[in-house]
């Protein structure tokens, strides 16, 4: 309606003034509902004419959609495994920080090996400790077995000597028997170090091993007893969260609630625009919306990507040949657009729906030498058209809440 009247008042009003102040002719005389097609059919033509340009123009250089929304990423609340709930430490909706404990379930059966696996490590630390007290133990048998080798040695050289100087004197049995001592003795020794290298081989290696294991163990037991304790993963506010103690949750089929992420849907706002403005649609051009949930508020915003992609071509692949006819409707293109300046959705609810115009500008290609008169002259009348499509949107913001309350029999 409104291009209709601003197309008028370059058509259809002059082509009236004309024949009513310059021809004479009087309305309700010469010009009479009869005679208004006859009369003004250049005028009305042509109004209907620019009418049609004027909109084709402002809607495909000057895109607007109302399908657009402050969407936002919920996270559901599971655990990594399942069980019973014993414990609840929040409400139904309550704001939540990260690390934050939302539930817990039963881990009776956890706890316990978790105890088991602290109860090995102190096993094998107790090992550890006898074994250091049999290395010291083996080093003092080494010395004791040294002493008497060397005594039964001692004993055997001077033995030998009294023999050497005086056969006979000495029996040769005696000697015998003190070298078979020596030798029993020299083999103490050597079962004495084997039992030091032993204790210390298992000091320095077997219990070692023994303990990283056993502590391992102590890790996965721990990492089993902490994912009973259900928390949130980043700080945002936890909503219809109903679970209560004695519900079993489990990651198929049973979520506790959702968690929605601290200021999520207030950084960016999603509009789909449709295909054939594909060409129209760059990052960085400016635009306006408008949301239900902040009525008569017009929000300065820019395009920050546009999606190279249209959501209504994906197919998985079946067994099956795809039909494109049996696809519903076309997809849009999604752009994502950011507040001009900070704050700007401040109020706005996430998850709101808004309508959002964006706007075509020629500014660097106009001021550029190289463009012809011609086209800039083209180029401006472009760029002048937006503020048909910025006051469109004013109107359609100024008259949204009683379209929304009233005219929609939403209440």
């Amino acid at each position: 309606m409104l291009e209709l009247l601003i197309c008028s008042l370059l058509t259809i009003v002059p082509d009236y003034l004309f024949r009513r102040f310059a021809q004479g002719k009087r309305f309700g005389k010469e010009i009479t509902l009869f005679s208004v097609w006859y009369e003004l059919r250049w005028g009305i033509t042509g109004c209907l004419m620019l009418t049609v340009c004027l909109i084709t123009s402002v809607f495909f250089f000057h895109p607007a959609t109302t399908n657009a929304a402050l969407l936002f990423r919920t996270i559901p609340i599971l655990p990594e495994g399942s069980g019973r709930v014993a414990e609840v430490n929040v409400g139904y909706s309550e704001d939540v920080k990260k690390g934050q404990v939302l539930f817990r379930l039963d881990n009776s059966k956890q706890a316990a090996a978790l105890e088991t696996a602290r109860r090995k490590v102190a096993e094998v630390d107790a090992s550890m400790a006898t074994a250091a007290a049999e290395v010291v133990k083996a080093d003092a048998q080494i010395q004791e077995a040294k002493a008497n080798y060397q005594q039964a040695r001692d004993e055997l050289e001077v033995k030998t000597e009294l023999q050497r100087r005086n056969p006979g004197i000495v029996p040769q049995r005696d000697i015998e028997k003190l070298q078979v001592l020596v030798d029993q003795r020299q083999a103490g020794i050597d079962a004495a170090t084997a039992a030091k290298e032993s204790a210390a081989l298992q000091v320095s290696t077997l219990l070692p091993a023994q303990k990283a294991s056993a502590q391992a163990v102590l890790s996965e037991a721990q990492v089993e007893f902490d994912k009973t304790f259900i928390r949130a993963g980043v700080d945002g506010r936890v909503e219809q969260f109903l679970v209560r103690v004695g519900d079993v949750v489990n990651q198929l089929m049973r979520p506790a609630g959702v968690l929605i992420p601290e200021g999520a849907g207030r950084q960016r706002l999603q509009a789909g625009f449709g295909q054939i403005e594909a060409g129209v649609m760059k990052e960085g051009m400016v635009a306006e919306a408008t949301c239900v949930s902040k009525p008569w508020v017009v929000v300065p915003l820019i395009v920050t990507s546009v999606q190279d992609y249209i959501a209504a071509g994906q197919f998985r692949s079946g067994e099956q040949l795809i039909d494109l006819q049996n696809v519903a409707k076309p997809g849009t293109i999604l752009a994502f657009l950011e507040p001009l300046y900070k704050g700007g959705l401040d109020g706005v609810t996430a998850g709101s729906t808004c309508i959002v115009n964006a706007y075509t500008s020629n500014h660097d290609e106009i001021v550029d030498p190289k463009t012809s008169t011609g086209r800039r002259i083209v180029l401006h009348a472009i760029d002048a058209i937006g503020f048909v499509h910025a006051l469109l949107l004013r109107i359609q913001a100024l008259l949204l809440p009683f379209k929304t309350l009233i005219f929609s029999g939403g209440h």
